[in-house]
């Protein structure tokens, strides 16, 4: 598997971390015990006030590998920024500072890169843990997760939740930059990064390998910053689906009218992007929402060429929603998207 003659490729590591002292010492030795080793850390301190920047700093004194930097703006995507800035590696990569590479995660991922060549963004599968246990919803997406990383069919569930894993994936760099990667200030950053591989035909390699173990806690940033809230994401998607897979010859149409879809429907109407409204909750039916009125969802079967946008999050309604469409002729993207 392991292959001599591809040492001389660099992969650039990229790290942020911020106040996480209790976990730098196991992230940091389990890039160190990487069977690929022909690797840089560029590792950014965000402004800590703990110990962690001086933990960092005395791995940093005995490895020339690992470059540490403070960063000089705020938050992640500077500190991303800034660390990209100094890379120098064929290969980039990302790591959370809180998480665990397993110690053949580099040798898989860029062996798998290699072989598949450029426009493609190499994956792993990932594990949850925790010293408090896993929450029965992050064991739910990391299962989602990893069938479809197990395919590389990630893309097909884009608009659902973020579908390559923030701390593993490796793409090459002429790839990253030609998407845009990091630079523009949009969150959540991963997701966007995401959203940029889509749009440029970044192909993911299919992956049954677990690579990552990806640690949960209740003070993990993209469980508390104001950045990773539900209005974020949704703002984010329908910014991309407007961009990438919005067909103006087509009617769109929203499916629901829940949080999430009162999310969207404000979102369009801010833009100006007309569309038809439907729900199957009898309560709503034949009222208006900020003006719109909520049609029955057998509506949808006479909007002429319709496109909608699902916000039903209940699963056995998805059955019977995705069993509707097929009924009626309708395809997966080119005419209906799930956004949860």
């Amino acid at each position: 598997m392991y292959i001599r003659s591809m040492q001389p490729s660099l992969i650039s590591i990229i790290t942020p971390f911020k106040n996480t002292a209790a976990y730098l010492e196991d992230c940091i030795n389990s890039i160190l015990k990487q069977s690929y080793t022909n690797w840089e850390l560029l590792i950014v301190d965000d402004h800590s006030t703990d110990d962690s920047y001086k933990i960092v700093e005395t791995f940093a004194a005995t490895d020339n590998r690992i470059q540490l930097f403070k960063n000089k703006g705020s938050g992640i995507i500077d500190a991303l920024q800034l660390a990209f800035k100094h890379s120098k590696g064929r290969f980039i990569t990302r790591m959370d500072s809180d998480d665990i590479m397993l110690p053949n995660k580099l040798e898989v991922l860029v062996t798998h890169l290699i072989n598949a060549g450029e426009k493609h963004v190499a994956i792993g599968l990932v594990e949850y843990f925790s010293e408090t246990g896993v929450g029965e919803g992050y064991k739910s997406y990391e299962t989602w997760l990893n069938n479809l990383t197990k395919a590389g069919t990630n893309y097909n569930e884009i608009y659902k939740e973020c579908v390559i894993p923030s701390p593993c994936w490796m793409v090459y760099r002429t790839d990253f930059i030609a998407c845009d990667g990091f630079n523009p200030k949009i969150y959540p950053e991963d997701y966007d990064l995401t959203f940029r591989f889509y749009k440029n035909n970044i192909k993911c390699i299919p992956c049954d390998i677990m690579l990552h173990k990806w640690r949960d806690y209740d003070t993990r940033t993209s469980r508390t910053h104001v950045h990773y809230a539900q209005n974020h994401f949704t703002e984010l998607k329908i910014n991309h689906f407007l961009n990438i897979d919005y067909n103006k010859n087509k009617t769109l149409t929203i499916w629901g009218a829940g949080t999430k879809g009162k999310i969207i429907a404000k979102l369009l109407l801010e833009k100006q992007i007309p569309f038809e409204w439907i729900c199957d909750n009898p309560k709503k039916i034949g009222k208006a929402i900020y003006g719109k009125e909520l049609k029955a969802f057998q509506a949808l079967s006479k909007i002429k060429n319709a496109q909608s946008i699902i916000t039903v999050a209940n699963k056995t309604a998805q059955i019977e929603i995705r069993a509707f469409l097929k009924n009626i002729n309708m395809k997966p993207v080119e005419d209906y998207l799930f956004f949860c």
